[in-house]
């Protein structure tokens, strides 16, 4: 299932959401070269986050792949700072148009509960649980993890706690078969999340694979909760 649009009108343009939406389009442009191999492997190896690097489980020296028969080799820092940046760079263009998509579909509405500023610190909460949750149940990987889903995932579960019943258009793929159907937030982020659960439950006694599916369960669960926390006092859904 993937989201086209919703029927949730806002009272006041997404500031913020606009912002993160170009700070990520610009960070792969001007950082990221658009996906060039060079680019790209430079913008893993600098702004990814790496549990390993972070919880100093590799030594100076060591060698890691970041595809395209490309390299980081680890300089002894532990490099705070990614769990930051990790968010704001992408793995490709689909990954990237993938993430804008779902936070300007659902950002809007999150952020007109709380104001771009209160909505700002929300994402960003989000996104430091998201990785957190990333960190705890897969410590020692050495893949760079890049991408803003773990904050859009905490945006989706405010969607979902504070306007459940909203009517959200999917895209329903059934084999070769592609309709439009329109359902409750609840139902399609529901979905989404039991979707992240299942893929990551694997990952707990096996190697992780190519997607955090952890960091999407924290940060959506850390967004269903904080969304209360962070909302204007007097907002009325």
């Amino acid at each position: 299932m993937f989201p086209l649009r919703d029927e949730n009108p806002t009272s006041r343009p997404p500031v913020t959401t606009v912002i993160v939406i170009a700070l990520c389009t610009l960070s792969w442009v001007f950082v990221q070269g658009m996906g060039g191999a060079q680019p790209l492997a430079r913008s893993l190896c600098a702004f990814g986050m790496i549990p390993a690097k972070l919880f100093a489980l590799m030594p100076a020296g060591t060698q890691v792949p970041v595809g395209g028969g490309m390299y980081c080799v680890m300089q002894g820092q532990r490099g705070i700072f990614t769990i930051i940046t990790h968010m704001f760079m992408h793995g490709g263009w689909f990954h990237l148009l993938g993430n804008m998509w779902f936070l300007w579909i659902f950002g809007d509405n999150v952020e007109d509960s709380m104001g771009p500023v209160r909505f700002a610190l929300f994402y960003i909460v989000c996104g430091l649980v998201a990785a957190s949750a990333q960190l705890v149940t897969d410590p020692s990987s050495t893949l760079p993890m890049v991408g803003a889903s773990g904050a859009i995932g905490g945006v989706m579960g405010g969607y979902g706690r504070l306007y459940p019943h909203a009517r959200v258009h999917t895209l329903l793929i059934l084999g070769i078969i592609f309709t439009t159907v329109s359902m409750p937030a609840y139902v399609m982020l529901g979905y989404w999340f039991l979707l992240q659960l299942i893929g990551g439950i694997p990952s707990l006694s096996a190697a992780g694979g190519g997607v955090a599916f952890w960091a999407h369960v924290g940060g959506f669960a850390a967004g269903y909760v904080l969304v209360t926390v962070f909302k204007k006092p007097n907002f009325v859904v």
